[in-house]
Order: structure tokens, then sequence, then C-alpha cells
């Protein structure tokens, strides 16, 4: 979701080398610079061979969770899993005692951007320094950032993470969003020169957004799929049932931002929502619309991400803002979020169409994974700033739970669902199985793993007590790197 009007902010990353800049002050400003541009503070342990033992597991699969078990990393990647009483722990390996623990699956961040919304939605500023460290912090190692105003900001920080000078979870990155003004229609020339620099930079995924109508969506999808690329979309000028038939690959958000069922709905304009809500609220889920727009979907493997947490913000009282904001926060940006809040409970108006369709959404999804769709789930930091990263990834894993799946189908929402799309090939192709080398703790997977204190299949709230986040078998430090960013999320 973006919110009406933003600012792009083009900051660059520090430079990669420590410069000598006077002979006198050459050791103070070289530690300095390099202390800043490492991820060696965070990490609590990088050992060659790692033994996770007497931690219960929650696999991604979906599987129920299993107790007393033993996990070893070596390499990078999970050598093996098993009743503690039968695994051998290597000599030398480094050894955590993991009971009243909970190991899942690093969390796979489907709809995650690296800026933020404040002053109440009306700016978006820069977060690619402190959102990498709050999404590692809370378990989140992998993201697809669905969306960028700054794709230059992006791919350097993407290399930053990649090369260990800072940390953060890994990111696929999406292009900046293709949108035209309404009345408009797709510049191809632009189209096709915008492509080769988005590719160039490493862009997997294609971003469209509300004003695309259906022939230009289906001619972004055709030149994309025939890069190798996927095509998301944020869509209101077109329909689901036209997109899922154009071929698009991902739909964002779900039935709250589908506009075919409007009344009013004109051919390839992007209907206000003060006018499609009021239907909205009445549509039936269940009834004959609905399933045949899930089964166009499903039959054509058309992914939906699930963004909870971003509409939740807009319930009015019914929304808390996560006490954890206060501390990461600007003060100004806190300011904001709470007289966004003074105003939405003082008229309630907006708030009694949002509550009534966040239970349909929530619905809807249950109804889509029915049915056999592909859902995944991110975190969406827009709006007005009422969710940030990697604390709002936690509360889009509690809404899962609130909307009925259980809390090892919500963590496979959130694991193996996202890394399976990642992996899927595009296109035509795209009935293949291709498997994920990530999402589920699994022999021979990459060793992303979150270790929570307590157990989230009593109370999914304990998804917040995480302890340690394994990314490639390094263990990192969430305290630390939650600390390194207190009062900067906002700033511009």
């Amino acid at each position: 979701m973006r919110p009406p009007g933003f600012t792009i902010l083009r900051m660059r990353l520090r430079a990669n080398s420590c410069v000598l800049l006077l002979l006198s002050l050459s050791i103070l400003f070289i530690s300095a610079a390099c202390r800043k541009q490492s991820s060696r503070e965070f990490i609590i342990t990088d050992a060659p061979v790692i033994a996770l033992t007497h931690v219960r597991v929650i696999d991604g699969n979906g599987s129920p969770a299993v107790d007393d078990q033993t996990i070893l990393v070596e390499g990078g990647r999970i050598k093996s899993i098993g009743k503690t009483t039968e695994i051998e722990v290597p000599q030398g390996a480094k050894i955590f005692d993991l009971t009243n623990h909970t190991a899942i699956p690093g969390l796979v961040g489907m709809h995650n951007h690296l800026f933020y919304s404040t002053e109440r939605g009306e700016k978006d500023v820069r977060a690619s320094e402190t959102f990498p460290k709050l999404y590692l912090a809370a378990g989140v190692t992998t993201i697809r950032t669905a969306g960028t105003f700054d794709l230059d900001d992006e791919v350097n920080t993407k290399r930053a993470i990649d090369s260990g000078r800072v940390p953060g979870p890994k990111i696929h990155l999406s292009s900046p969003y293709i949108n035209y003004a309404h009345g408009k229609s797709l510049d191809v020339t632009l189209f096709n020169q915008k492509l080769e620099e988005w590719t160039a930079a490493g862009v997997a995924t294609l971003k469209v957004y509300t004003n695309v109508g259906r022939d230009d969506l289906a001619q972004v999808i055709q030149t994309a799929h025939g890069r190798g690329l996927k095509v998301t979309g944020h869509l209101c000028a077109t329909g689901f049932r036209d997109a899922a038939i154009a071929g698009i690959d991902n739909l964002e958000h779900g039935l709250l931002v589908d506009t075919e069922f409007y009344s009013g709905k004109q051919n390839n304009q992007c209907a206000e929502r003060r006018d499609v809500f009021p239907e909205l609220v009445r549509l039936d889920v269940n009834g004959p619309e609905v399933r045949a727009m899930i089964k166009e979907l499903v039959d054509r493997k058309v992914a939906i991400t699930s963004t909870l947490a971003i509409f939740e913000i807009f319930t009015g009282d019914q929304f808390q803002l996560d006490p954890r904001m206060q501390q990461v926060l600007t003060p100004a940006a806190y300011e904001s979020c709470l007289a966004q809040m003074a105003h939405d409970r003082a008229d309630p108006r907006w708030a009694s169409f949002w509550q009534p369709l966040l239970k349909k959404e929530m619905e809807f999804e249950r109804e889509f994974v029915r049915a056999g769709g592909l859902l995944m789930a991110g975190v969406d930091p827009t709006g007005w700033g009422g969710v940030v990263a990697g604390f709002g990834d936690q509360r889009q894993l509690e809404l899962l739970v609130q909307a009925g799946f259980s809390p090892e189908e919500a963590i496979r929402i959130y694991t193996r669902n996202g890394a399976e799309f990642l992996a899927r090939p595009v296109g035509a192709s795209a009935n293949q199985n291709n498997p994920a080398n990530f999402g589920t703790l699994e022999v021979g997977k990459q060793a992303d793993i979150v270790i929570i204190q307590g157990d989230p299949r009593r109370e999914i709230s304990q998804i917040r007590n995480v302890v340690i986040v394994f990314k490639d078998g390094v263990g990192f430090d969430p305290a630390k790197l939650i600390d390194s960013v207190v009062g900067e999320v906002g700033r511009r």
C-alpha cells in the first residue's frame, strides 16, 4: 500500500573503504569508520559448527511442533535435525541449550519496504539504514521489497548486507512503482528503457500500481516474463480475474483492493475507496462471484500477499500501537503516530468501514488457502506510520492466527510459502516444482533459524520473544540490533 503523495529521498551509503584524512588522526578515523561498516558487533556466534539442543521445532511445513530436538548447523546449512538423545554433537561445536525455547524458520517478508511513512502519511522517508536491522532483529531473514522509490539506494543496501558490511536480511529487489496518471497509458518506450536499467540493477520483480489498465498490464507481464522477471501488483483499475488471465504472478493485499465487484466500476479506471467500501462490506466471500475469482487465481497459480498489519492501523480504537515503536521512532515520528490515532478515534466514521473490512479480508484469505491458493505475508510499513519493519511482521503473524490459521499454518505462510514463490520459475514454467533452499527447517536447507523464548503454539504473541536470529548459520543478537536504531526511524 502507498499513501497519497510521497517524497523521494536519494541518499547514499557511506563509502566502502576507510579513508585516511589526517596522518595524526588516522587510527581514530579508520577504526571508527570500519566499526560502522561491519556486522561483527551484532554477531553472537559464527562458529563453524553449531548445536541447538533441547529446542522445540516448528519446521515451517505446517506440521505440528516437535519437542526436545537438536539442530546441527555446519557451513551455514542445516546438517541434521532429530531427537536430542539421538543426535551426536561433534566435538568442538558451539552448543546452545535451548530448553523452553522454540526454533522456527526465518520469516520471508514478501511486502517489506525499505522506506517508512511518517507525518501522518504525508512523507515517505528512507529507512535503508534502520529497517534492515529491525527486520533481522524480529526474525525476518529474507525480504522482497515490493516497490521502491529509490532503487539505487536499495541496490547499495543489498550490496552492503551481502558483503557483510551491515546486518540485515537477504533482499530480493523489486522495481520502482509502475504507474501513470488517470486517463494516461503506458509509455512503452520509457518502460523498455527503465526495464533495461532495472534488470541490470538486479531487480527480480516488477511492481505494478493502481492506475494500470488491463491491456497495459498484459504488456508489462509479457515483457517481464520474457526476461525471466515476475510481476506483482497493488491493482485497482484492473480487477483480480483480469490480472490472473493476463498472467500476473502475485497480487498484493487481497480482496480489499480488488474493485471488480463494485457496481460502479468503469473499465480501466480506479474507483475511489469511499465508493467501493460500502459495497465491499456487504460482499459475500462465499458467494459465486468471489468464489469464481478465487478459482481463477488458484487455477492460474497466482499468489496473494497478506498485509493485515497495515489494514489494522485504519481500524480506529481497535488498533493499538506497538509499545516498542516509541523506542525506535524519532520523537516527531512517534508524536505523529499518536496524533493520527487521536484523530481516528475522535472521528470513527472511516474506522467503521475498516473494522468489518479487516474481518472480511481475513475470511477471504482463509477461503483462498482452503481452495489451494498460495498465501504469503508481509508488513508493508506505509499508511500513516502505524507499523514499522520487524515489529509489524510479528504483528502480521499474530493477525494470521486471529484470522483462523493455526500458529503452525501461520508460520508456514510467512516462511515456506514465500520461499516457494521466490524459487518458482516465471510464466509458463510456474507449474514446475523448484524447491527453495530456505524457508523450512530441513536437512540441507540454509540455516535461517529464529530462536524464540517460549512456545508460540500456545500464545502466538510469544513470537516477539526473539533471542537469536541465525542467517546462513550466523547468529545475530536482536537486542543489539534494536539498540543500534533507537530514535532513528522516521528521520529525514
